[in-house]
């Protein structure tokens, strides 16, 4: 089964080279992936997967499915660029890797039984539609949840953090600079003392939480008082209670500053919270396995990313894994920068996508094969 795996991945590496260089070269913004959606679809029908298209109404999602009944393993593919920087982040190379697994254990899948998923998951930056699919129960049948993301550095999977985006407005009386009389405060003073209180007040926090904050709107011109502000700030934790916990201090800070400077004031999130990721060690156990089986030997142990993971409200429910393998030579290299993107398109990129790719299928071939391993990774959950 292994043999046969890993025989016809290599039968379509240089598709999985073309489709990674081409969502690189056509970088396309959060929920508007039409181009590397179509493409991925394409390639999915071609290997006779079952397609859902403008899958829960999001025109860039689609629900591939291919084999019946369990276990039911999800393959998970990320596509959207950062705007006007394009792939910094190496989301091509994580659809690639991800429809080469799932295709390369499609072949095997009506011998062992069970079934393959893949999840066309648009607007990771953004609220990833990830979460929207694990609300409405998207991963409620599935029974293991396997991706792998580019990175400088190859290590197991470790955690992320929960993320509350939180959006406060203030508004104020208009009118010109040179003519205030009234020593009223503005909407800016408002602003302004939120930030500083907050600055303040984050020395108090337990380790781990973190409060980052951009003032978008703050005024117009010197010469119109500032009267309406607009500012985002991403609360970031450990766990989703702590986060909860400081968004409600945050709301108290913002009313009590509303009524005592007796201006008005807004405060919502701007977009989903994101869960923290709790990685599941059975699957990253077995994963580390098979990477270094497929030739990928120097695995650091897991990483916990700052960042928030859409991946993290399924792990909550369903075993996941969110591994980081090094897509670079060149250790000067930065994650996130223009060099990482070009460096997606290198031949040693290809070469570890490939690899990657193969170490996920062997890893979705094991669960199958073996009901012990799916309860062991079940069991964490509880």
């Amino acid at each position: 089964m292994k043999q046969k795996i890993i025989s016809h991945l290599n039968t379509i590496k240089e598709e999985l080279q073309e489709l990674s260089v081409y969502i690189f070269e056509n970088p396309e913004e959060s929920f508007h992936e039409y181009k590397a959606c179509n493409h991925i679809i394409s390639m999915l029908k071609s290997n006779k997967f079952n397609v859902k298209t403008n899958f829960l109404q999001i025109p860039t999602s689609f629900y591939a499915e291919y084999g019946k009944g369990h276990p039911r393993i999800c393959y998970l593919c990320e596509y959207d660029a950062v705007p006007e920087k394009g792939h910094i982040t190496g989301h091509n190379l994580i659809s690639a890797i991800s429809l080469g697994a799932a295709i390369s254990l499609s072949k095997v899948i009506n011998k062992t039984g069970g079934s393959i998923v893949v999840l066309g998951c648009p607007g990771e930056f953004i609220s990833g539609a990830k979460i929207t699919m694990a609300k409405q129960g998207v991963f409620d049948d599935i029974d293991a949840v396997l991706m792998a993301h580019p990175d400088v550095i190859t290590c197991e999977s470790g955690n992320s953090k929960a993320i509350v985006p939180l959006k406060i407005s203030y508004e104020s009386n208009s009118g010109f600079t040179y003519r205030k009389k009234d020593n009223k405060y503005t909407a800016l003073d408002a602003c302004l003392f939120t930030f500083n209180t907050l600055n303040i007040l984050s020395k108090g926090f337990n380790n781990g939480i973190d409060i980052d904050g951009v003032i978008l709107k703050g005024g117009e011109s010197p010469y119109l008082l500032p009267s309406k502000t607009e500012s985002k700030f991403y609360i970031r934790a450990d766990k989703m209670v702590q986060a909860c916990g400081i968004e409600s201090k945050i709301r108290r800070l913002v009313d009590t500053t509303s009524f005592i400077m007796d201006l008005k004031s807004e405060i919502c999130l701007y977009e989903l919270p994101y869960e923290e990721l709790i990685t599941n060690k059975t699957l990253s156990r077995l994963f580390s396995h098979n990477l270094k089986e497929s030739g990928i030997i120097d695995i650091a142990p897991p990483y916990n990313t700052n960042s928030g993971l859409s991946i993290g409200i399924i792990s909550h429910k369903t075993p996941c894994i969110h591994p980081f393998v090094s897509i670079i030579q060149d250790k000067k290299i930065k994650y996130s920068s223009p060099e990482f993107a070009l460096a997606t398109t290198s031949y040693f990129a290809q070469d570890i996508m490939c690899k990657t790719a193969q170490a996920l299928a062997l890893t979705g071939l094991d669960l199958i094969e073996k009901e012990s391993l799916l309860i062991e990774a079940k069991k964490e959950l509880f």
